[in-house]
């Protein structure tokens, strides 16, 4: 009987985790001179099919994107984007909704079909409205991106792609991964 409400809690929270996704993201672009540059961003990230709204801070630099309801968001698009109108990512928060989500320092974490690697975070459950900060190379500054390498030995942080830097047997070593704190 047991056994029963085990599988019963293990599916519970499968569902619920299946559940989370990227409502928005806050990105801010280095190399903007003036406030042509802020709308050759904010043209290009429009132009990318899940992108719902985009607002622009020409005083910061920033761009707050929201997505369509059930859109598959690609964060490498976005930078891509960003990429393309001759401009660089500096910083790349996401915000997600969570429900009872363990993380610890250097796991790797599925949500909901995307893969995190949580680096500098202490062992803790999310609950609600979580920002991650992307940690990869082309989100950061390359001093903080040698910075960081500190906290994993796994090679995952280097290419950007599982590999076979863990025990996950659903996901190729192909599949991309994002290095995250909160």
């Amino acid at each position: 009987m047991k056994s029963k409400y085990w599988i019963f809690g293990v599916l519970i929270f499968a569902a619920l985790q299946l559940n989370a996704q990227i409502s928005k993201v806050n990105l801010q672009a280095s190399g903007l001179t003036c406030s042509m540059c802020s709308n050759a961003i904010n043209k290009s990230l429009k132009s990318i099919p899940f992108v719902e709204n985009v607002t622009a801070n020409i005083k910061n630099s920033s761009f707050e994107i929201t997505f369509k309801p059930d859109a598959s968001v690609e964060l490498d698009l976005i930078k891509k984007k960003v990429e393309d109108a001759g401009f660089f990512v500096a910083k790349l928060e996401v915000l997600l909704f969570v429900h009872s989500l363990a993380v610890s320092n250097d796991a790797h974490v599925d949500i909901n079909g995307t893969m995190f690697h949580f680096l500098h975070t202490d062992n803790k459950v999310l609950d609600g409205e979580t920002t991650f900060v992307l940690l990869d190379k082309g989100y950061v500054s390359a001093k903080d991106y040698k910075r960081n390498a500190v906290y994993t030995k796994m090679n995952c942080y280097k290419t950007g792609l599982m590999g076979n830097c863990c025990n996950n047997k659903t996901k190729s070593a192909g599949t991309r991964i994002y290095h995250v704190t909160i």
